[in-house]
């Protein structure tokens, strides 16, 4: 099949090869019609790995993906060939105790699209488990069903902050997943949020999403903005979505007494953190990998137009020129949020 393949860091390629996948009795197969550019896939292509995941042979990038049911099972029930639909990307072990959990994001046996070893999306279909694949609502688009994958991050996030109705909510980090968890914390019951970043034109999009107040910390105090809307007591939660140290520490600073750290940005390596400016606090912290349980109320979300993603697809590529895509995603006009290829 035709695919956008890792052959080595810094270095892509449109071409045939084959992949072995068979049709099991509750799979489905899934004519891909749009994928999304993740971060992820850009810094495998920039450095060939991420932690302890190195690509060590050609691989096909992408994990966004929405498409077409294509070939249903025998017994799968749920589906049928026709529908529109978004995948889930990782499977896990049904059998291992984090599934059992109902942690199976947590999963170590977890296979994951474009995660090495496996292959990805960026390709003319996939074979998937027809528990992993979900039913697009009709005023779904192909690009928005590709969105729900990086929204459920952000929606993974704010259930894991306990939102309450009325919070005030910090994002640090107007990129995708920043923006994503702005929308998710709003739907959640925040009241406001502000997000910050450095550059002007994504802030513009962002306070359009909303009650999203935007913050430019080059310019402006973060701290100062947040405690001086909130009559000097803090945020409720603070969703940090970049991993950086300065925004960590801002991030604690902007918080109210008790209030809740949400960890989204994944750092390059380790960062110092100040314990103590979050024990006199009581900052309750909160990890977040992935996602479990979340696609269906995403695409309910979706559906009722609750939350609007259409917005923030800001760059589209059409499959043949997929290079030059990955190639303005790695170094984007400050105005671009997500880009995605279109099959």
């Amino acid at each position: 099949m035709n695919v956008l393949v890792l052959e080595k860091v810094g270095q892509l390629a449109l071409r045939e090869i084959e992949i072995e996948e068979y049709l099991g009795p509750r799979d489905v197969r899934v004519d891909i019609r749009v994928v999304g550019i993740c971060g992820s896939d850009v810094h495998y292509y920039q450095h060939g790995s991420i932690g302890p995941f190195v690509v060590e042979e050609p691989m096909v990038l992408g994990h966004e993906a929405a498409g077409v049911v294509a070939e249903v099972g025998k017994d799968v029930r749920s589906l049928k060939v026709g529908d529109r639909v978004c995948m889930e990307p990782g499977i896990p072990n049904l059998e291992g105790r984090a599934t059992r959990l109902g942690m199976y994001n947590l999963d170590p046996d977890v296979r994951f699209w474009a995660t090495p070893p496996v292959h990805g999306c960026l390709r003319d279909s996939v074979v998937h488990p027809e528990a992993f694949t979900f039913k697009l609502p009709d005023p779904v688009s192909f690009a928005e069903g590709a969105m729900v994958e990086p929204l459920a991050v952000g929606m993974h996030a704010a259930n894991k902050a306990r939102i309450k109705p009325g919070d005030v909510a910090v994002v640090l980090g107007a990129g995708p997943i920043g923006m994503l968890t702005a929308l998710s914390a709003l739907a959640g019951g925040c009241s406001r949020v502000f997000i910050s970043d450095i550059q002007d034109a994504k802030l513009e999009i962002a306070a359009k999403l909303g009650s999203v107040v935007p913050v430019n910390v080059s310019s402006q105090s973060l701290t100062e903005t947040v405690l001086e809307a909130t009559a000097g007591w803090g945020a409720d939660i603070v969703f940090d979505a970049v991993g950086v140290p300065n925004a960590l520490s801002q991030g604690v600073e902007a918080l109210r007494p008790g209030g809740c750290l949400a960890l989204i940005g994944m750092p390059g390596k380790a960062i110092p953190f100040d314990v103590v400016a979050a024990q006199v606090k009581e900052v309750r912290i909160e990890t977040v990998f992935r996602y479990a349980h979340v696609y269906p109320r995403a695409l309910e979300l979706l559906g009722s137009g609750a939350i609007e993603v259409a917005p923030l697809i800001t760059d589209r590529y059409p499959f043949s020129e997929a290079v030059e895509a990955f190639d303005y995603a790695c170094k984007p006009e400050p105005r671009s949020v997500k880009v995605q290829i279109e099959l």
